[in-house]
Formats: C-alpha cells, sequence, structure tokens
C-alpha cells in the first residue's frame, strides 16, 4: 500500500508575516548596536551553516565571533535595513527566502548585496539554519 503525504503550505501571507517579523528582529538588534540580540534569530546549534565571500563557517559560536570581528563597533555596524524578494516554502516547517540588505554607514562605505536563506521552524519558532550573505 503506497501513501502520499500532501503538505499544506503555511498561507503565504501568514508565513510572509512571520518572516517579516524575523527580519524585522534582526535589524532592530543590529541597529541598536546588539550583535547577541541579532543572533537570537538564528539556530543555536553547531549545525548552523553561513556563507559569504570569505567561506563557510559552521556554529552559532564562530558566526558570532565572525560578526563581533567583522562589526566591531557601532561606526563598522551602521543602519540594516531588509529587502524581500521571495519567500518559498518547501514544507509547514521550512522555507527559503531570497533578499537584498542594505548597511548604510556614515565613516564607512554602505555596505549592501544579497542573501539567501534558509528558514526553520524549530520549537514553534522560526529560525535562520543557513545564511548565505553576499
Amino acid at each position: 500500500m503506497l501513501f502520499f503525504l500532501l503538505f499544506t503550505p503555511p498561507s503565504q501571507d501568514d508565513l510572509r508575516q512571520e518572516i517579516e517579523s524575523l527580519l524585522n528582529q534582526q535589524a532592530t538588534a543590529w541597529n541598536h548596536g546588539d550583535i547577541e540580540t541579532f543572533m537570537h534569530t538564528y539556530w543555536h546549534a553547531d549545525d548552523l551553516q553561513f556563507l559569504n565571500a570569505s567561506g563557510p563557517t559552521y556554529g552559532w559560536e564562530n558566526t558570532l565571533a565572525n560578526y563581533h570581528e567583522r562589526y566591531s563597533d557601532r561606526a563598522s555596524m551602521g543602519q540594516l535595513t531588509f529587502d524581500i524578494v521571495k519567500i518559498t516554502p518547501l514544507s509547514k516547517k521550512l522555507c527559503t527566502l531570497i533578499g537584498t540588505y542594505h548597511l548604510e554607514r556614515k565613516q564607512m562605505n554602505n555596505k549592501e548585496g544579497h542573501f539567501l536563506l534558509v528558514i526553520q521552524k524549530i520549537k514553534g519558532k522560526w529560525l535562520i539554519v543557513a545564511d548565505s550573505t553576499h
């Protein structure tokens, strides 16, 4: 006997609202200079994956250390904004997000680029489990 599991994704509006909330939490923490709170939106696990131009980083602690190294003061952190390009639900508890970021800095060059996130609902909370930012 063959069984098929039907995947019913969350409504696009509900999912978008939840994911926007996650990104707003990040931007608010970042714009207050609080990298630790910014990192609360990431899966606190050794299996967290982060990829940027420098290569891959594995684990929450290593990702946090990299953020502290690259953004050692408020001037380097600037003001962060995000735009969502596309959210793709993969299951009830997993989606991908393509977006853009803009980091406005007064004393340094601005920084902007694209990112791809894999976001998973873990224990009822959406968390970033993989991040590729360029």
